[in-house]
């Protein structure tokens, strides 16, 4: 733990249990921060690799699929009674369903838009709003909440099969500018990383499908799959002091990708 940037601050980190989210999670904890994991899932791997650490973590197990706006402000409270307060806010957490879209089922749609997209949505306004009513006036003059959306290279383009993960990420994409255009005079930030193709669990299967993955190589400039940790370096980054006056910024983090 040689960098102390959030030394002192709170990271809430939506999704780390594993993936992404985890190795967010962990790199806010290795830079000083206190993080807060909230998942649907186990929290156990993340605890052992933050006691490792020798970090501040506290757990909180959710059902995005089924947060309400009530709920999403009552974790937002209990996050910042138990950990003191909350500097950062990342909304990794989503899921992905496939189908010919067609046939697209409707509950696969509605389950990615409210995972994907409403959730954030909610807890991404729950935290504004205890920035607003409370947070800064007990913040230093030049403290910032920091909000770091997932986006996708679908913010930008089509994709096949996935309509509903698509939308939602596009509709993240709209959304962290909607919040800066409204909420950046108040020293707060609203920006979102844009992975492209991740070393993750959920995509083993492209990786293990010999045709697929050496079209997918061939398409990026940097001819590697990105790793968890290349996401959590620019989620860092957006949440740091250095980023000041980023607001409204979906940043590609793709090998160049969409470069091509």
């Amino acid at each position: 733990m040689n960098s102390k940037r959030f030394e002192n601050k709170v990271a809430i980190v939506t999704g780390a249990c594993r993936g992404i989210g985890q190795a967010i999670a962990l790199a806010f904890a290795r830079e000083g921060a206190h993080a807060v994991s909230i998942c649907v899932g186990d929290p156990a791997d993340t605890a052992a690799k933050m006691k490792a650490l020798g970090a501040k973590f506290t757990a909180y197990t959710e059902d995005f699929g089924k947060l309400t706006q009530k709920r999403a402000a009552e974790l937002i409270a209990q996050a910042v009674k138990d950990a003191g307060r909350m500097d950062v806010l990342v909304n990794n957490a989503g899921i992905i369903k496939r189908a010919p879209i067609v046939d697209h089922p409707e509950v696969d749609w509605n389950a990615v838009i409210q995972i994907n997209l409403t959730a954030p949505f909610l807890l991404t306004q729950a935290a504004a709003k205890w920035w607003l009513t409370s947070g800064r006036e007990k913040s230093p003059a030049d403290a910032r909440l920091k909000v770091v959306n997932i986006a996708s290279m679908l913010s930008f383009q089509g994709g096949i099969l996935v309509p509903g993960y698509t939308a939602s990420k596009s509709g993240i994409a709209g959304i962290t500018k909607a919040f800066a255009n409204e909420l950046a005079k108040e020293r707060m930030n609203f920006n979102a990383v844009a992975p492209g193709y991740i070393s993750t669990d959920n995509t083993k299967a492209l990786r293990e499908d010999a045709k697929r993955n050496e079209a997918i190589l061939a398409r990026i400039p940097e001819n590697r799959w990105g790793s968890p940790e290349d996401i959590a370096g620019a989620i860092l980054f957006l949440a740091s002091k250095d980023a000041d006056y980023l607001n409204g910024t979906i940043m590609n983090v793709d090998g160049g990708w969409l470069a091509r």
